[in-house]
Order: structure tokens, then C-alpha cells, then sequence
């Protein structure tokens, strides 16, 4: 999670996110050198004394700055596109979660599994082992190394069910049915919060996911 000293994205947690970064850090490259390089001729330009007034066309420089900034966006649209289509993909789920936004809450049901489900509120007393504002009294419980499947809806107004080191962002819109697919790499708590304006409490609606080992999850399975 971020803390006040961090002012870089949050470790990844997932081969999603991680190639996220890695489009995020390629983006930012390119408009390093455009920007330097814009603000080295506008001063060159401003201190330049020598003006040609008679020039009317240069079919060479008008050839350069056609080709170089077509060169930039061809290796910023193929990595962008490419993140798009494994964004949608599936990969053939292990375990279904089921997410319901409510005003002002989540409701999770293991789907593969028989009456498992439970409401998921945030914690209000300002407690030492807790989180501030991002703990929930009934986490969700995922195994490492499987792939997840995300179905979002809500029974009121729009949510959006995030988790930014997860690279998951999903609407949860009232009469459909949302998917998304991720699999977390490394065990450990991960928050994140509702990112869509649903009203008043907007911002009192967390999401905490603690990922543990399969062995560990199955034995939580048969708490229920």
C-alpha cells in the first residue's frame, strides 16, 4: 500500500499490473525526450537572432517532424493495445468471486462454492492493528498463483470495485453483469476503494483482499 513518502505507483501484485507499469514507464520515456526536446528548440527559437524571413517551405524538415512523432506513437498505440486485449482476457478461472456495490457497502459470494458469502463494512473505531479507512470487518480471502474471476454488478447506483496494485478496475452497474480476470503473484493485504462518485459515503466503502496460500484457503473454505 502507499504511504506519504511514496511518490511512485505501488508494487505490483500481479503479472497485470506489472505489465501496467512497464507500458506506464515506456509512456513516460517517450514524452521525456518529446518534452526535452520541444523546449530546446522553443529556446533555441527565442535566442536565435538570425531569422529567415523568405522561407516559405522545407519539404525535409516538414518529412522529419511527420515521421519522428509517428515513430513515438506507433511504440506508445502497440504496447496499449496489447494491454487492452489482456485485459479482457479470461485464462480459464479457478474461482468465481461475485461483488455487489451497495449504498455503502460490498457483498461478496464465492460462487463455486456453497453459501459462502457475507457483507464487508468498514471499520470505524480507530483501532492500533488496524488501518484507517481501509479495513473492513470481513476480508476478502484469495489463494496465490490462480486465476480469479471478477463479476460485478450493484443494486443501487454505480460503483467501481479497484484495487490498484491488482491493476483491477471493474463498474459495478445496476441490472449487469461486469467480468474481469487477475492472479495475484505474492501473498499479503491489498486495499482499495470504491472510484466512482455513488453518493455521500463515497469514499467510506474499502476494499480489503488478503491473499494466502492454496492449502490456507481451502482451509478457510471449510470454516463455512
Amino acid at each position: 500500500m502507499t504511504t506519504w513518502s511514496n511518490i511512485n505507483m505501488m508494487n505490483s501484485a500481479s503479472p497485470l499490473m506489472e505489465q501496467l507499469l512497464f507500458f506506464y514507464d515506456n509512456t513516460m520515456f517517450f514524452l521525456t525526450i518529446i518534452t526535452m526536446f520541444i523546449m530546446y528548440f522553443m529556446y533555441n527559437m527565442m535566442m536565435n537572432k538570425f531569422i529567415n524571413v523568405n522561407l516559405i517551405e522545407n519539404q525535409n524538415i516538414e518529412m522529419i517532424w511527420t515521421i519522428i512523432p509517428g515513430f513515438f506513437l506507433i511504440n506508445i498505440a502497440l504496447p496499449s493495445l496489447k494491454l487492452i486485449y489482456m485485459i479482457d482476457e479470461i485464462n480459464f478461472p479457478s474461482i468465481t468471486l461475485k461483488i455487489i456495490g451497495h449504498q455503502w457497502y460490498w457483498s461478496y459470494e464465492y460462487s463455486d462454492f456453497n453459501q459462502i458469502n457475507f457483507d464487508s463494512y468498514m471499520i470505524k473505531n480507530n483501532e492500533l492493528n488496524s488501518f484507517r479507512l481501509l479495513d473492513n470487518d470481513n476480508k476478502i480471502i484469495m489463494p496465490m498463483n490462480t486465476q480469479v474471476r471478477l463479476i460485478t454488478t450493484s443494486y443501487d447506483v454505480i460503483h467501481s470495485w479497484t484495487i490498484q496494485s491488482l491493476g483491477v478496475k471493474a463498474d459495478a452497474l445496476p441490472g449487469r453483469l461486469n467480468q474481469m480476470s487477475f492472479l495475484i503473484n505474492r501473498p499479503g493485504m491489498f486495499f482499495g476503494q470504491c472510484s466512482e462518485i455513488c453518493g455521500m459515503n463515497h469514499s467510506f466503502m474499502p476494499i480489503s483482499l488478503e491473499s494466502i496460500n492454496i492449502k490456507y484457503f481451502i482451509k478457510w473454505i471449510k470454516t463455512f
